[in-house]
């Protein structure tokens, strides 16, 4: 069930059931010559819904702008300062709680929303703790990154090893394949150098990072391989979100 797909009297119907609801979030940012620069949105979407299907959450609206400023030196990336990604995700937070959502589950695609996303979910939470106690319903933030849970870490090792790097990856350049196969980009590309050092501002980071990869060997990545990921990634956000919802 998507969010932007239902009506309101659709959603009040679901509030009866659950307070739970699952959000994708990711970047908007370039993924190398073979990768779509929605790759970190598209990710998080396609399993959240696979997940969804299994265990009838709600999925709301992609949080497609993410941490990307980095990656500004390529064409097409678009990024949040940390305060406006902060603001985004306590604003988002707060307006499904007014109507009685509770339980608020992020399904992350880019690893440079982590640090920013917690700290969104810091200020929710100490603006309520200001609160008079009791006046507030209690509400309950996850982050949960699609790429980290152990059956997908293991089929990535299985498949590329080494090679899977740290941006534009095999990995989740194969699950934008399975999800938009009319996509796919063409690549006799060699695997990309690892970081030599850490960057800073974008021009830093397309110095070292000439077509935008981190030790990624992308020209591998087959929607095979995507649709593994997929089923992988969904089954274990179906454990994750139920667990969440059953927290005391």
């Amino acid at each position: 069930m998507r969010l932007q797909l239902s009506t309101w009297q659709e959603v009040d119907s679901y509030l009866e059931a659950s307070r739970g609801i699952i959000i994708p979030i990711g970047s908007t940012e370039q993924h190398g010559p073979n990768g779509l620069i929605g790759t970190d949105a598209i990710c998080p979407e396609v399993i959240a819904l696979a997940a969804a299907a299994q265990c009838g959450a709600l999925v709301g609206p992609t949080i497609s702008v993410g941490m990307a400023q980095h990656h500004l030196g390529f064409s097409g990336s678009v990024a949040l300062r940390p305060t406006t990604l902060i603001a985004v995700v306590r604003d988002y937070v707060l307006s499904l709680a007014r109507n009685g959502f509770e339980r608020f589950y992020f399904l992350n695609g880019h690893g440079g929303n982590i640090a920013t996303v917690n700290t969104a979910f810091s200020e929710i939470y100490a603006e309520r703790s200001f609160a008079p106690s009791g006046s507030q319903p209690a509400l309950r933030c996850k982050l949960a990154n699609w790429f980290g849970f152990p059956s997908v870490i293991e089929i990535s090792k299985e498949l590329y090893a080494d090679r899977d790097g740290s941006h534009a990856t095999p990995s989740e350049i194969s699950v934008t394949q399975a999800a938009y196969p009319e996509a796919i980009k063409a690549s006799n590309i060699e695997p990309a150098p690892p970081r030599p050092r850490p960057f800073y501002d974008a021009d830093d980071y397309r110095k070292i990072h000439p077509d935008g990869r981190i030790a990624s060997d992308s020209a591998a990545a087959t929607p095979q391989a995507g649709h593994r990921l997929i089923e992988a990634s969904a089954a274990s956000v179906v454990t994750d979100y139920q667990g969440f919802l059953a927290e005391i």
